[in-house]
């Protein structure tokens, strides 16, 4: 058994009680609402999605409820897994992207979708900046081979499109977009594992070769690659036979927190904690990079969560108060009608 690795003078384990602990302002109340409970979380495929995940578990701690080792599934499953109570809630859902896995899995009639954890996350089209200022500033400009073959990387004559892994809800929308404009044949979107993807293309725009790639923020690719130096961003464009007022744009979305009717009706401290927890995107793009950098592992994203904490304790202590407050508020609304009954 290898020995524990030690940070000024602590071992891991010790150094993260110790940054937890700090993380709580003297005197913060200890009302507990959710002691005795265990709550459920399923998580996607992304570990750049466990630092918000883990706010908000932390979060739940400090409400006296237990987190259960959380589960992995795609997005789809995710919802299904929620909406059928394999698992209470899911930090990772996009709105509106996920609305189609939201509907399809059962919609509002066993779940909700609840506040904005983060707000204005934007997705789409990025191109290498030399591309860009050449005239190429749509994805419909790929309609002409010649343009189309620019961003050929192997060799077959299609542009090579860095896409989504299956499951993520972005590759049906960039499957959509390329049949509508008539793209199939000129450009090919490659699915498999994202990092490894943009690993490829950002050591081909270090040797001067042009790109295109799907991307998402809060990411870490925005602080390699960045807008306006290193790439821009696509518009899509109008289809060939595009009928008056379509779009085909990507809409702006929300990250909120996906949770099941039942658990929030007798977690009311969750659902408030649910309905106002809001964290910065460019926080999350920080904290993201430092995964990109190595600091990836269990400990590393504990300790960044505790760091995220102290520096905004304020507005996490303002979360768990006003969650406690609505968990005592429904249990006075729980016994009013036997005091009535009693009065009488």
């Amino acid at each position: 058994m290898q020995p524990q690795k030690l940070v000024n003078g602590l071992t891991a384990a010790a150094a993260a009680l110790a940054l937890a602990a700090a993380a709580m302002p003297a005197g913060a109340s200890k009302v507990l609402p959710g002691k005795g409970k265990t709550v459920r979380p399923i998580e996607g495929p992304l570990a750049e999605e466990k630092f918000q995940a883990r706010i908000i578990y932390r979060a739940l701690e400090e409400l006296g409820y237990r987190i259960a080792a959380p589960k992995q599934a795609t997005y789809e499953i995710a919802h299904w897994r929620v909406n059928f109570r394999q698992a209470d809630f899911f930090t990772a859902h996009w709105d509106p992207q996920h609305r189609g896995f939201f509907e399809k899995a059962g919609g509002d009639s066993n779940m909700q979708q609840l506040g904005v954890l983060i707000a204005g996350a934007r997705q789409g089209y990025l191109i290498d900046k030399a591309s860009y200022d050449a005239g190429i500033t749509s994805l419909a400009s790929l309609q002409e081979a010649k343009v189309a073959g620019r961003f050929d990387a192997d060799g077959d004559g299609r542009a090579d499109l860095v896409g989504c892994a299956p499951g993520w809800g972005c590759s049906e929308i960039i499957d959509h977009h390329l049949t509508r404009l008539g793209l199939q044949d000129l450009v090919k979107q490659h699915q498999g594992s994202y990092s490894r993807m943009m690993d490829d293309a950002i050591e081909r725009h270090r040797q001067q070769q042009p790109i295109i790639y799907y991307a998402w923020s809060p990411y870490w690719v925005g602080a390699v690659l960045r807008l306006g130096k290193e790439v821009e961003w696509l518009r899509v464009g109008k289809a060939p036979d595009a009928a008056a007022g379509e779009s085909l744009e990507f809409s702006g979305n929300d990250i909120k927190i996906l949770a099941n009717n039942n658990f929030l009706a007798e977690n009311p401290a969750a659902r408030k904690l649910f309905e106002i927890a809001n964290i910065r995107a460019s926080d999350v793009s920080v904290q993201n990079l430092k995964l990109r950098n190595g600091k990836n592992s269990d400990f590393d994203i504990d300790s960044q969560v505790s760091s995220w904490i102290i520096k905004n304790r304020v507005i996490f202590t303002g979360w768990l108060e006003e969650a406690r407050k609505a968990a005592d508020d429904a249990r006075v609304a729980s016994l009013q009608p036997q005091e009535e009954l009693a009065d009488e």
